[in-house]
């Protein structure tokens, strides 16, 4: 970086940069490991991120240099879910998780966020389509152990699917997306989730359900 550019930049903490760019902290940090976006080191060991920096970065991913359309959706799709779960702490679905199964819970969504990012780039993903199912009966299972009625054990996969679909619907705001891919993107997800739901009923339909909420 130039020394002409050091003295106008203004420089902001991990934090402030985050919310520049619009992700989490942790995504940033991330790219900033992988030097997808330059930062500089406090003698303390703390990033510092120069405005220009983030502004070309941000230029970059609105034109689509900034990596594939998965990649950025996902970043995208993690920050908004995180916002939105502040929003519905209160609701029954969430509310009465004790932090076991709250943890469970947020090992599921990482884990059904890996498998969306390998579903959306894979060619024949029907395998991938099984996992979804078995990662719908440990949602279901959770569920039960909680004695949830089906409707607020939909009800956190329904928040989950809708905070995707809202992402993607909103990704040709934010960076260059052709339509087609857009669809494409939104048909991907809404194939893998319905395979989740309709696990979710199905162990809730099982003749075995009360087995399951005991075991």
């Amino acid at each position: 970086m130039s020394e002409q550019q050091t003295k106008v930049d203004k420089w902001l903490p991990l934090s402030k940069a985050a919310e520049r760019l619009n992700v989490h902290p942790t995504t940033l940090r991330r790219w900033a490991d992988n030097g997808d976006v330059p930062c500089m080191l406090t003698p303390g060991g703390h990033r510092r991120f120069a405005t220009t920096d983030l502004d070309h970065f941000a230029d970059e991913r609105r034109t689509g240099g900034g990596g594939d359309i998965e990649q950025i959706w996902v970043n995208e799709a993690l920050y908004q879910t995180r916002q939105e779960i502040v929003v519905h702490r209160d609701e029954q679905w969430l509310a009465n998780y004790d932090d076991a199964s709250r943890q469970r819970h947020r090992m599921l969504g990482q884990q059904l966020m890996g498998l969306t990012m390998r579903y959306l780039s894979a060619d024949n993903g029907e395998s991938l389509l099984e996992e979804a199912r078995q990662i719908g009966e440990q949602y279901a299972e959770i569920s039960l152990e909680m004695d949830l009625p089906l409707t607020e054990a939909l009800k956190a996969s329904i928040f989950f699917r809708d905070t995707l679909v809202e992402t993607a619907l909103h990704l040709p705001d934010n960076v260059h997306v052709r339509p087609e891919v857009s669809r494409q993107l939104l048909n991907r997800i809404n194939t893998l989730l319905n395979a989740v739901h309709l696990a979710i009923a199905e162990v809730y339909d099982a003749p075995n359900r009360d087995s399951l909420s005991r075991s």
